[in-house]
C-alpha cells in the first residue's frame, strides 16, 4: 500500500476513459481495414497508429488518475478538430462541439480534484 488516500474517480472520467480506449482501438482497427482497399502513404499509417495509441493510452491512464493523460486526451481531440478542418464543415462542427464537451468534463471540479489528488 502506498499510504495515499484512495481517490474516488468521477463517473464522467470513467466513461471518458473507456470511450477513449474503445474509440482508439476500434478506430485504428477500422482504418487498418480500409488499407485493404487503398494503399496508405507511410505518414498516414504512422499518424493513424500514433493517434490510436494516444487515445488508448490517455483513456487507460485517465482511469489510473494520471493528470498528463487528460491533457493527452484533450490534445487528441484538438488533433481531430484540425484534421476535420481539412474535410467537410459538418465534421469540423461535430468535432469542435465534442472538444468543448470533453474539455468541460475533463476540467470540471470533481475531475480536477481527482487528477490533483495523486
Amino acid at each position: 500500500m502506498t499510504g495515499r488516500p484512495k481517490r474516488k474517480r468521477p463517473i464522467t472520467i470513467t466513461i471518458l476513459g473507456w470511450l477513449y480506449i474503445i474509440v482508439g482501438a476500434v478506430g485504428t482497427t477500422a482504418h487498418y481495414a480500409d488499407f485493404r482497399t487503398h494503399k496508405p502513404m507511410v505518414n498516414e499509417f504512422v499518424w493513424i497508429t500514433v493517434l490510436g495509441a494516444a487515445a488508448i493510452a490517455s483513456g487507460a491512464f485517465m482511469l489510473r488518475g494520471q493528470n498528463w493523460a487528460r491533457w493527452l486526451a484533450l490534445l487528441w481531440m484538438v488533433a481531430h478538430v484540425a484534421i476535420s478542418a481539412l474535410h467537410l464543415m459538418r465534421g469540423l462542427v461535430i468535432h469542435s462541439l465534442m472538444l468543448v464537451i470533453i474539455a468541460c468534463l475533463l476540467f470540471q471540479r470533481e475531475a480536477r480534484e481527482y487528477f490533483s489528488a495523486g
